[in-house]
Formats: structure tokens, C-alpha cells, sequence
């Protein structure tokens, strides 16, 4: 029966204990067995255990018996770093309510709010978890109050737990089968389910992740995706508990998977709706929408070999996070690879070790950069993924820049070095709230290539760990930003062009053609490295050529001899020096790009 399901999801900050509380449902249902039972039990994958954080959402049916009756209770265990928020997005459109968690003692962080908010937008009951009350220091009544002055929940609501010793937790159970509504749904009608999430496995295929909306889908049936309009036969069924458990049909409301052997990876969208074969189906849901690209950076295989080992692992890897996308390209340094958008600079970063643990391809990455725009003389509007494409200063009217508004929770102690450390970065403060007596949330828009870096790190470092940080995108604004080149030996290096801001240009220059001095092999030739924006050459380098010592043979006689010699092999420099090509080493490759992200 529809009524006894609930299905909810946990969302909060990073570290405030999601993945612990999922641990202890699991326990307190009796879902898994104490000896199956580990820490941090739904983050399976390799990555996720290694940097104690959730990368990717995951969906477990849990079984409770209550008063006679048994209910179904679906729980999505959500990430809670910024960059992967489009994760916690997609979660949300599958429930019908939330537990947003508070740690006891942190109070209500960056994230939480926009979690908050995002549960809003999608009219979910929201039930406000205060977590950590255990500790020696946790503060359960000011975080009660920071609760109801920044998201307006009701302090006497507040179910106080801890995940880590299991206090509470039964209480809370209680709570979510009296409050989360049930799902609105006829098993009688025609079948709509949502697809949101999946997973390719090498020997069944893609298994598409289904929230049922109306309708029952049984084994055997034949299904029918509306966006890829392709045909499939339901091959097996299931539940998640935690692991995929087959069962013979899943109704309206519940939350399952279906296996229907799809090897053509282009038949899966997540947001897709599902629906039976004909005329007669279902209308579409309204799905996701799509994922905002905020950091693009090229991924080369070490080995040109592996191109198409590379295009392989990056389609399987779609299937199961849609929020990056990929498309080839070329450079002249690295040769073949693909210009691929993320969410941020974890994202990238978790994206390049998945596909080096899990496809085991080494990969040389280029400087991360984000997307621009351009309006050039003949008033055309183009969005600018990579350096390479800008065009020359002559025909760019106006060079904008992505700005995003960031909310910056931080102690009343550090908002000062907070400030300086924004209006270094190009910061306007538009806003600033006090939370409490010690808290404050500080309002700025940013151009998004200064947040993307280091911003984080540098806001951590100067409120000793205390600020938090959350962003979102804003528009585009008009900058005074060019493209810098680096020029070796009279060619410009593709893959070493970045666009920054005109005042930063020389420093980052002076710095990128000292780092390639030493990191490039010397020649039989000197060689210059050059920073040039446009026509105009703001930093110079010369790496020294080798000497053969050509009169080593000479023992005394006449001087003429030694300057014949001396002249034929400087003659023969110049030469090599006109047709010659320089060898950068992929190590020196890693050494620039690695300094130039700083």
C-alpha cells in the first residue's frame, strides 16, 4: 500500500554526519545485520571510503514495523560538498520530504542553507535534525535558535540525535512516518517513473535507478524511454537493501531499479521518463534541469594510444554522473583528447581519479579554466570554453566574465580577514546577516574564476577552519581580461594559454616562463619562452644551449683556426636553431600546469 511508504532524503552540510545517520537507520530497522554492518555503509564507492566524503547519491529501501503496521521507508543518502549539489537536486525530485542535519556544535553552515532552500523550491517537509549531541561542546539550543533566525523551522521541532551512538534515532523514525507525507499516486494507472540516477555494469548493462510516480512495472514487461524513444523488455527488478535485492514488480511510489540489458549508452538519460510502448503512454516528467558547467579542462591520455580506451571509460562514466560533459579535441603539445565541463575543481579532480582507478588510463590534465564570453565587432555573443578560441584583441567589443553570488558563514571574530580576502579577489559585498550572537553570513559576487581555485582554501585558512563557503551562478559582466600565450622558441603552446585578468597578466607571466626555464631539456640551440598577450611580449626567458667545445682539438698554432671552427658552429646553431623543433617533456607539462592553478 502506497500509504505506508515514505520516501525522504538527508541533506546537509559537509561532515555533519548524513552517511553515519543512514548507518544508523540501516541498524535500527534491521535492514543489515550487525555483522554485514560497516561504517559509512552506503558510500561504496572505492574514492568515497579513501576521502570520507559522499560523491554520488545512494538509494536503500528500509523495512519498519510499527504499532501492527509495516511500512517501506526509501532513503537517498545525499553528497554534501557545493559541486556536487546537482546530485542533491535530482534526489529531492524523487521525495516527498527531507532531514536537514545540523551538526550540534557547527550550527547551521553555508550549504545547509542552500540545501534548505533547495527543499523548499521543491515543497518538501522539511524535518530539522540537530545531530552530534554527545559531544562534550555541542550547543543544541543556540543551533535550535541559528535554525529558526536563517531558515525559519520551529526550535520545539527539532529531533535531537546522535549518529554516532544511536540517541534518538527511534524518536526520529517515529517522526519521519508521522510527518513525510505519503506518495500521491494510482498503481492502477498507466506507468510513469522517473530515472534518476544509473549505473553501467560490464555484463548486465546500463541499470537505470527508478522512482515509480504512477502505474506498477513488472517483470517481462516492455518499457518504453520517451526522451531516447527506444523499446526495452524488463529482464529483472528490484529493490536496493542496501545491495540490489530482484523482486516481481515495484508499484506507484516506491523506489527501485531495472535491469533491461541496454549496451547502447545513448538509450539512458537521467531525468528520462518511462512509460509503456504505443500511443497510449504516460506524459513525460519534467525532469532535471540541466547541470551548470562552471570549470572545463582538457584530459589527454599519457599514451596517444589510448584515445579510445579514454572515449570509452568517459561515456560509461556519463551514465553515471551526467553533470559533466565531454567532446574531442586537439592540441598541438598533447595531441588527441576531449575538453571536458565539470561543476568545480573537486569535481574535476574526482572525475580524473575515478577514471584512473576505474579504467586504469593515465591522464596528462591541462590548467582548468572557466567559460567566458565574448561579444566581438559584429555583435555576435560567443561562449568561450577554452583559451585557444579567443579571438585576437581586434575583434573583441566586450570580454565578459562569470560573477557568482557567494554566502560566506563565518565566526563574528574573522569577518575582517573574511573582507580583505574577498576584495582581493574583485569581491562587492551585496549583503551581511548576523545568524547569532557569534555567527554572521557575509553576502559577495565574485568573479567565478577567482572561487574556483583556491577560495575555499584560503577562507578555511583564515577563520582556522570555522568559515564556510557556498556558491551560486549570477550572470555574466563585462571585464578588462586577455588571453595569455606562451610562446617556445617562436611557437605559441596551446595547451599552456590561459585568460586572466590584465592586471595579473605580467605577474603570472614572469611566473610560468621561469618555471618552463627549468623545466625544459636544454638543446643543441638556445631557446626563448615567451609571455606575449596579443602582439606584445610581457616576459622573456632563455634557456642556454649546449656547447660542444669544437676546438678541444686545437693544441696552440694560429688563432685563425679556432675562430673558422668557432664561426661554423655558430653558423650551424643558427640554422638549428630556424628548422629545429623543441621537445617539452610531459614533466614539464605537470610542473607548469600544476604552478599555474596556484
Amino acid at each position: 500500500m502506497s500509504s505506508n511508504i515514505r520516501n525522504f532524503c538527508i541533506i546537509a552540510h559537509i561532515d555533519h554526519g548524513k552517511s553515519t545517520l543512514a548507518d544508523r537507520l540501516l541498524e535500527h530497522t534491521g535492514t543489515v545485520s550487525n555483522r554485514d554492518m560497516k561504517e559509512q555503509l552506503l558510500d561504496d564507492l572505492e574514492l568515497e571510503r579513501s576521502r570520507g566524503i559522499t560523491i554520488k547519491a545512494r538509494a536503500v529501501t528500509m523495512r519498519f514495523k510499527r504499532n501492527g503496521t509495516d511500512y517501506e521507508l526509501n532513503l537517498i543518502d545525499t553528497p554534501g560538498h557545493v559541486d556536487f549539489h546537482y546530485e542533491v537536486s535530482r534526489s529531492l525530485a524523487c521525495c516527498e520530504g527531507v532531514l536537514l542535519l545540523v551538526d550540534a556544535f557547527q550550527g547551521v553552515e553555508a550549504q545547509t542553507v542552500a540545501n534548505a532552500f533547495a527543499a523548499m523550491e521543491h515543497n518538501l517537509k522539511i524535518i530539522p535534525v540537530i545531530n552530534k549531541i554527545d559531544l562534550t561542546h555541542a550547543r543544541p539550543e543556540e543551533v535550535a535558535e541559528e535554525m529558526m533566525n536563517s531558515l525559519g523551522t520551529d526550535p520545539d521541532e527539532c529531533v535531537r540525535v546522535s549518529a554516532k551512538t544511536g540517541q534518538g534515532v527511534d524518536e526520529l523514525i517515529d517522526c519521519i512516518i508521522e510527518h513525510i507525507p505519503t506518495p500521491t499516486g494510482d498503481p492502477a494507472a498507466t506507468l510513469q517513473a522517473m530515472v534518476f540516477d544509473s549505473n553501467y555494469d560490464d555484463f548486465r548493462g546500463a541499470i537505470t535507478y527508478v522512482r515509480i510516480m504512477n502505474g506498477t512495472v513488472c517483470k517481462g514487461q516492455k518499457i518504453r524511454f520517451l526522451k531516447a524513444g527506444s523499446v526495452h523488455e524488463v529482464v529483472e527488478l528490484g529493490r536496493f537493501a542496501p545491495q540490489r535485492q530482484p523482486c516481481d514488480q515495484l508499484k506507484a511510489g516506491q523506489v527501485g531499479y531495472l535491469i533491461c540489458n541496454i549496451k547502447s549508452l545513448g538509450d539512458v538519460h537521467i531525468g528520462d521518463t518511462i512509460s509503456i510502448p504505443g500511443d497510449k503512454h504516460a506524459p513525460a516528467l519534467p525532469g532535471y534541469s540541466r547541470p551548470k558547467r562552471m570549470v572545463y579542462c582538457g584530459l589527454f591520455p599519457s599514451d596517444g594510444q589510448d584515445f579510445t580506451e579514454l572515449r570509452d571509460a568517459l561515456e560509461r562514466l556519463s551514465i553515471n554522473d551526467p553533470s559533466f560533459e565531454f567532446e574531442p579535441e586537439t592540441s598541438e603539445a598533447l595531441g588527441f583528447g576531449f575538453r571536458c565541463g565539470f561543476l568545480g575543481l573537486l569535481h574535476m579532480e574526482i572525475i580524473q581519479q575515478r577514471l584512473e582507478n576505474e579504467s586504469d588510463i593515465d591522464l596528462v590534465q591541462t590548467a582548468p579554466n572557466v567559460t567566458y564570453e565574448i561579444i566581438n565587432k559584429r555583435g555576435e555573443t560567443i561562449s568561450i570554453h577554452k583559451p585557444q578560441d579567443v579571438p585576437d584583441p581586434g575583434d573583441i567589443e566586450e570580454f565578459r566574465q562569470p560573477i557568482v553570488r557567494c554566502n560566506i558563514i563565518v565566526p563574528n571574530d574573522y569577518i575582517g580577514a573574511v573582507m580583505k580576502l574577498c576584495q582581493e579577489r574583485r569581491g562587492i559585498q551585496q549583503t551581511q546577516e548576523y545568524l547569532g550572537a557569534q555567527r554572521a553570513m557575509l553576502g559577495y559576487n565574485i568573479p567565478l574564476a577567482e572561487v574556483v581555485y583556491d577560495l575555499h582554501d584560503k577562507i578555511k585558512s583564515c577563520t582556522r577552519g570555522y568559515g564556510t563557503l557556498d556558491y551560486e551562478m549570477v550572470g555574466f559582466e563585462p571585464a578588462d581580461l586577455c588571453r595569455l600565450d606562451i610562446v617556445v622558441n617562436g611557437s605559441r603552446v596551446d595547451a599552456l594559454s590561459i585568460v586572466c585578468h590584465r592586471a595579473d597578466a605580467d605577474r603570472r607571466g614572469r611566473a610560468v616562463v621561469k618555471r618552463l626555464k627549468l623545466e625544459i631539456e636544454r638543446h643543441m640551440f638556445e631557446v626563448a619562452v615567451q609571455a606575449a598577450v596579443g602582439s606584445r611580449v610581457i616576459a622573456r626567458e632563455t634557456v642556454p644551449a649546449m656547447r660542444k667545445n669544437v676546438t678541444a682539438k686545437c693544441y696552440g698554432g694560429d688563432i685563425t683556426r679556432k675562430r673558422k671552427l668557432l664561426q661554423k658552429q655558430k653558423e650551424g646553431k643558427k640554422r638549428m636553431k630556424a628548422i629545429g623543433n623543441v621537445e617539452i617533456s610531459q614533466k614539464a607539462f605537470m610542473a607548469v600546469l600544476s604552478d599555474s592553478e596556484g
